[in-house]
């Protein structure tokens, strides 16, 4: 066998002197083979250092493999790798495996990586859905019992379990505590794109907020980012206006980078800040961070308990599980506007 190549059924066999067939038996459990064969085979696989190819073999029997597949829109992201993260820990005693992708948020790249999933007939297929993306293509999969969960969005255009978290309520609740402290112009810098499921439920509760406190709706306090550049040139215009917020509510953990960034970079300690989703080291900032924020241990865990819900059986309508935020007061948010004149 070359060096440089991978063993294979065939490379077994031959070491032992049997059969491909027989091979196979011992491996898979399928078929009689004596206890002197079955030793001989194991020690074989050992020395050569062979992996059985198991998405063959679940294709071949028809079975589903031993894995979940999990399309999220970045790797990058913290807070998609801590739900990924407690996934993982939920399903790991079911023998179960993560395998995970971005989609960039491209409907396109998220249909290809859910068909790879789908070839390798994943035991559930969990996805953060992209903007734009249609899930129909899924109902067949669905019926037939693949269990499929969405997280963070809903889904469209299937009927699917859904995590979420409760990202109006949340900001209600970021945006009422600025208020309490007295400002009346309150920034928002929001996601990309604007018809996001995130987005759009933040803003909703930002102006829920604003009525609930009698203060009118400004178009111009609201705009957009998508990275923390982006969100450091919307802080830098908003702050430029004639007539500029006091606070600013930053609408996910990327964008409250972009933020406390320009305020640093500009020394800036007179603006308010509460950010949607918490970010690492946000109580070594100057004024640590105020956040409201998600928790996204427990969104993988009721997904994946979900999940193993229905391959145990579960065949309940879909249902959509909220996980609750909380605010954490730390500082930024605590500041006052200054006094008028």
């Amino acid at each position: 066998m070359a060096a440089n190549r991978r063993p294979t059924l065939a490379d077994v066999a031959r070491e032992v002197g049997v059969s491909a067939k027989t091979v196979s038996r011992v491996l898979n459990e399928d078929g009689p083979a004596s206890a002197r064969t079955r030793e001989q085979v194991l020690a074989a696989v050992a020395k050569l250092g062979f992996q059985p190819n198991l998405m063959a073999r679940n294709i071949r029997v028809g079975g589903p493999d031993t894995t979940i597949g999990l399309v999220v829109p970045d790797l990058g992201n913290p807070f998609f790798g801590a739900v990924a993260g407690s996934i993982e820990d939920t399903v790991r005693e079911r023998g179960l495996i993560l395998l995970m992708g971005s989609s960039a948020d491209d409907p396109e790249r998220e249909r290809a990586l859910t068909d790879k999933f789908l070839a390798r007939r994943v035991s559930v297929l969990m996805v953060v859905p992209s903007v734009g993306a249609d899930h129909s293509h899924l109902k067949t999969h669905r019926a037939a019992g693949l269990p499929v969960v969405f997280i963070d969005r809903p889904g469209t255009g299937l009927s699917a379990d859904s995590v979420v978290s409760s990202n109006r309520a949340g900001a209600h609740d970021g945006v009422a505590h600025l208020l309490a402290q007295g400002h009346r112009r309150i920034g928002f810098i929001g996601d990309l794109p604007s018809n996001l499921y995130t987005r759009r439920e933040r803003l909703a509760g930002y102006r829920a907020a604003l009525q609930d406190a009698g203060v009118p709706y400004d178009r111009s306090l609201v705009t957009n980012a998508h990275d923390q550049h982006a969100a450091s040139d919307a802080t830098a215009q908003l702050l430029g206006l004639a007539d500029p917020p006091t606070a600013l509510f930053a609408g996910n953990n990327i964008v409250a980078l972009g933020i406390v960034t320009e305020l640093a970079r500009s020394k800036r300690k007179d603006v308010a800040v509460v950010a949607f989703d918490d970010v690492a080291l946000a109580e070594a900032l100057e004024p640590a961070l105020t956040v409201v924020a998600q928790d996204p241990a427990e969104i993988g865990r009721a997904a994946a308990t979900a999940a193993l819900a229905r391959l145990d059986g579960d065949r309940s309508r879909a249902r959509t599980l909220t996980v609750p935020t909380r605010l954490i007061v730390r500082g930024s948010g605590e500041c006052r506007p200054a006094p008028t004149a």
